[in-house]
C-alpha cells in the first residue's frame, strides 16, 4: 500500500517565493548542491556554523564562485520566521538560467530555501545490504541522488531498510544519505576511512568524542565490530541491527554514550 508523505513547501529563492518555472529548471538540469538543518523547538540548530562552511566549500567546487553565508543566513531566517516545533530546513544553491546546453557558463548561484517536518529522532534500529558503489564526488553534498536512491530501493526490495556503499577494494564508506560508524570489541567508536561525505553529524561527534579512531573496515572485519550506528541531522545517532547477515549488538553502552553526546551538543541560534 502507498503511504501518503508530506510535501516540502516550494520555498524561497533568494527571500521571495519560488516559482513553478525556478523548479522546473532544477529539476531539469539538476545540478547543484545542498545543506539540510534540524531546527529544534528552542530554534537552535546543531553544527550551523558547518552546514554554511559545507555550502561556501561546495559552492567553490560546483559553481567555482563565491558564497556570501551571511546573506544565505539572512534568507533562512526570513523563509523560517514563523515555523513553530521542531522541523528541517534544506537550503539548495543552484543556478536557474543553467542548463544542459550551457552548463559551462559563468554561474550566478541563487538560494532556495524550503521546509519540511522534522523527523523522529529515536528511529528504530535498522538494517542495511552492502553495494559496490563509488559515489560521484563524495566530498559533496550535491543533489544527483539518483543512483543512492536507486540503491537504497533495490535494498528495501530484498527486505533491508538502507544501503550502504563499498569501494572496489572492500572497504565500506557510508549509508545512502547518512554516515556510518561501528564499535569495536573493545568499545572504541571506528569511523571508517573511505571516501564519503563528510557529514556535519558525524564531524560534530568526531570533535566531541575524540577517543574515536578512523581505520579502514572491510567487509568482512564486520564480523569484528559489536556494534554499529548510522549518522545524520535527521535521525542523531541511529542504531544498526544488522548488515547484510552480520548482527550487531543494539543495546549497547556506547551507542548509549553517542546518543549522549549528541544530545548534549550546545547548538547555535539560528
Amino acid at each position: 500500500m502507498r503511504t501518503s508523505v508530506m510535501l516540502m513547501s516550494m520555498g524561497e529563492i533568494n527571500g521571495s517565493p519560488a516559482t513553478a518555472r525556478d523548479l522546473e529548471r532544477l529539476g531539469l538540469t539538476n545540478y547543484g548542491h545542498f545543506t539540510s538543518m534540524r531546527v529544534e523547538e528552542d530554534g537552535g540548530v546543531r553544527g550551523l556554523s558547518l552546514h554554511m562552511a559545507r555550502l561556501s566549500r561546495d559552492c567553490k567546487i560546483v559553481f567555482g564562485a563565491e558564497l556570501d553565508t551571511d546573506r544565505v543566513l539572512g534568507y533562512v531566517r526570513q523563509a523560517v520566521n514563523q515555523h513553530t516545533g521542531a522541523f528541517t530546513v534544506r537550503v539548495t544553491i543552484f543556478d536557474p538560467d543553467l542548463t544542459m546546453g550551457n552548463i559551462s557558463d559563468p554561474a550566478e548561484p541563487q538560494v532556495l530555501v524550503t521546509t519540511r517536518p522534522a523527523g523522529q529522532m529515536l528511529a528504530p534500529p535498522l538494517t542495511a545490504k552492502t553495494f559496490n558503489f563509488s559515489r560521484d564526488l563524495p566530498l559533496v553534498k550535491h543533489i544527483g541522488l539518483f543512483s543512492q536512491m536507486q540503491l537504497r530501493r533495490a535494498a528495501q526490495i530484498s527486505g533491508f531498510d538502507d544501503a550502504i556503499f563499498v569501494e572496489a577494494d572492500g572497504r565500506v564508506c557510508e549509508g545512502a544519505t547518512w554516515n556510518l560508524g561501528f564499535v569495536d570489541c573493545d568499545g572504541v567508536v571506528v569511523w571508517p576511512d573511505a571516501p564519503a561525505l563528510p557529514g556535519v553529524t558525524m564531524r560534530l561527534l568526531q570533535i566531541a568524542h575524540a577517543d574515536a579512531v578512523k581505520i579502514p573496515v572491510t567487509r568482512v572485519m564486520l564480523s569484528d565490530m559489536r556494534a554499529a550506528f548510522a549518522t545524520n541531522v535527521s535521525i542523531g545517532v541511529r542504531t544498526i541491527k544488522a548488515i547484510d547477515d552480520v548482527r550487531f549488538s543494539t543495546d549497547d553502552s556506547t551507542l548509549d554514550l553517542m546518543r549522549k553526546i549528541y544530545s548534549e551538543l550546545p547548538s547555535e541560534r539560528l
